[in-house]
């Protein structure tokens, strides 16, 4: 299902999840170029629980889905992490782009070291967009948890004030990037990185607003 009608299934598949008994499905992306998409394995699982006990979602389980497959068009939102190197091939490109001008949702975040390589892609991706830094206005930032500067800062890294950037295609945000957040990190067990229960809390609640939004946010 690769047109524009896939927008409608995606509307109808979310409002089903968020208020009815039907499960949703978050998937993390797959690529290739050496940098680790597997990175922060528990952060995904815990962001779900999150949802699922805070949003009332019904999300189910959460998919290690590859760019280059059909099967990325089963999950309404995809997450896409990572330190090193990505490379998208022609076809990669084609799927990626088509999935996300279909209704489907990118969130990418800088787990550190991954930024010079990602905004090469985007831009392949979307030749005809530039990245745009969202407002600290925008309704990403409000949705169950209000966050009037905009994102946290869960790790430090190089003293930059952190930054939400997004692909913007008629009016609807298809891919959110976070960048010097390094939210993924507040999501993951707090064992990992030994984080303050208040900064990890932080880090689940914009976690929860990107999928509150994903889900049923999209703008006029």
């Amino acid at each position: 299902m690769k047109s524009g009608l896939l927008i409608i299934a995606f509307a109808i598949l979310s409002l089903q999840g968020m208020t009815q008994n039907s499960s949703l499905k978050m998937g993390r992306l797959v690529y290739r170029g050496g940098g680790d998409w597997y990175a922060n394995p528990t952060s995904l699982p815990n962001l779900m629980k999150f949802s699922n006990q805070h949003l009332k979602t019904t999300i189910a389980k959460v998919d290690d889905v590859d760019v280059a497959s059909e099967e990325i068009y089963n999950y309404p939102f995809i997450h896409m992490t990572g330190h090193g190197n990505v490379v998208f091939n022609a076809q990669e490109i084609e799927n990626l782009r088509n999935y996300l001008l279909s209704g489907g949702f990118l969130h990418i975040d800088d787990n550190y070291g991954m930024d010079i390589y990602i905004r090469s892609e985007i831009k392949k991706v979307f030749p005809e967009y530039e990245l745009v830094e969202l407002p600290f206005n925008h309704p990403i930032y409000h949705q169950k948890y209000n966050f009037h500067k905009g994102l946290p800062k869960i790790h430090e890294h190089d003293q930059k004030a952190p930054q939400g950037f997004a692909i913007v295609h008629e009016g609807r945000v298809v891919l959110y990037y976070t960048y010097e957040s390094d939210l993924g990190d507040g999501w993951e067990d707090q064992r990992v990185h030994n984080d303050s229960e208040e900064t990890r809390l932080k880090a689940l609640q914009m976690g929860a607003n990107i999928l509150q939004y994903a889900f049923m946010g999209w703008d006029e």
